[in-house]
């Protein structure tokens, strides 16, 4: 059984990272699958908190995918936070190849992306 996985992204700077991951869940071989992602708009909806609550809650997993400014993204901050408080296991993934990556507070493990650490860490 593949496992949920509940995607959360700076929606501002980091979409393309969950459309990468969303096509790496729809690989044969892939042990996840990505059951919801991040739900904050450019102007978020009103109940957008209360959506990504109830997707969270529904998820085995949260991966974060991790851009030069998530860890100031108060979108992903708050899915951490409602993470938390649903005792779903949290992890990171650094989404870009190059740069400096700062780890978002309270997150879990920081991972470097690639196929081998997904089908670990998601297994």
């Amino acid at each position: 059984m593949k496992k949920r996985v509940f995607v959360s992204f700076d929606f501002d700077n980091d979409k393309r990272l969950k459309d990468f991951i969303i096509g790496q869940s729809r690989m044969q071989d892939s042990p996840f699958e990505v059951i919801d992602n991040s739900l904050k708009e450019a102007a978020p909806e009103r109940d957008w908190e209360t959506k990504a609550n109830s997707a969270i809650k529904r998820s085995d997993i949260v991966v974060v995918m991790v851009g030069p400014q998530t860890h100031r993204a108060q979108g992903v901050l708050k899915e951490i936070k409602m993470a938390s408080a649903a005792e779903k296991r949290v992890v990171q993934v650094i989404g870009y190849k190059d740069g400096n990556y700062t780890a978002v507070p309270g997150a879990g493990q920081l991972y470097r992306w690639n196929w081998e650490n997904l089908k670990k860490i998601l297994s």
